[in-house]
């Protein structure tokens, strides 16, 4: 990948903007015979080699010979880039540590006004998923992402045993069979909703108690997402998607997803308003974010 991106085309430019989450930032692009000023927008630095805890590549004994090689061509290509973006503080942070540069948060768009445009989304489910929608308790956990390991999963099960809640797990992936032996152990209803529809989805977070994300993600949208609807939501405290739930006006931020400290927290939310918690979202629409870039390019191009 650093050797691909390092090809240079022929064609020139005066400026650029690449959006990185590993090496697209090693982009060699020219303007004439000198570099054309080069943006990245960085979703993070590649995990697998600077936060190998957080990526299960990361563990390959291969990959951990290779690392510190690439550790250094990675940082000495970051020097090439003008100015960096970052899609949280939380990024901000690893690209200072990691590259020891600096960088303008610019918090990447979600479809908040698209979830907002239907009232119900229940309305707009038919056939199976449907059926699916109307075989859920009234009330419910939900919890939603890629079954991977990383995103903890398991832990909205916990939630919903520590707060004798019913829980709906929606997604797919590998991480399916060991997700459902879990659920079976679960003193509470667990259901798992697999590859549902956008729209299912959105159903799911109308119909939420309260939308819990255990992972430690860059940014984390669906929580966005959950909150476009109205509906609360409970992050790591480690992460960025700390950064969107504006605690407590549209949920918590907890350091632990078990006992005491979530179910305080799932009690608490109770008592929110799902307006404020819906307004909270907007604050990441896309409007926001293209006039966000477009002020950013200008600002870095008149310099």
């Amino acid at each position: 990948m650093p050797a691909t991106w390092s090809y240079a085309p022929k064609k020139d430019y005066e400026w650029t903007l690449t959006s990185s989450h590993l090496f697209a930032h090693h982009a060699r692009v020219r303007n004439g015979q000198d570099a054309s000023r080069k943006f990245s927008y960085v979703h993070t630095p590649a995990r697998y080699l600077w936060n190998a805890d957080l990526d299960a590549r990361g563990a390959n004994p291969l990959v951990q010979a290779v690392a510190p090689l690439f550790k250094c061509i990675d940082k000495h290509a970051s020097k090439s880039t003008y100015e960096f973006g970052a899609n949280s503080e939380f990024v901000r942070k690893r690209i200072q540590e990691n590259w020891g540069r600096d960088a303008r948060v610019i918090y990447p768009p979600v479809n908040v006004a698209q979830i907002q445009s239907v009232a119900n989304w229940t309305e707009e489910i038919t056939g199976e998923e449907r059926r699916v929608l109307d075989s859920l308790p009234d009330q419910f956990i939900l919890g939603a992402s890629r079954f991977v390991p990383y995103k903890r999963l398991e832990l909205v099960i916990e939630t919903g045993m520590a707060t004798s809640m019913p829980v709906v797990i929606a997604g797919s992936g590998p991480h399916l069979q060991a997700l459902s032996e879990y659920a079976e152990k679960s003193t509470v209803p667990v259901m798992i909703v697999e590859r549902p529809s956008d729209e299912l989805l959105y159903a799911l977070y109308q119909r939420a108690l309260v939308f819990v994300f255990p992972a430690i993600e860059d940014f984390g949208i669906m929580p966005v997402e959950a909150m476009a609807c109205g509906t609360p939501v409970v992050v790591n405290a480690v992460g960025g998607a700390r950064e969107s739930v504006n605690a407590p006006v549209a949920g918590a931020v907890v350091e632990e997803f078990t006992g005491r400290t979530i179910s305080n927290a799932v009690s608490f939310e109770a008592g929110l308003s799902s307006d404020a918690v819906a307004d909270n979202a907007r604050r990441f629409s896309r409007e926001r974010f293209k006039s966000e870039i477009d002020t950013w390019i200008r600002q870095g191009t008149a310099k």
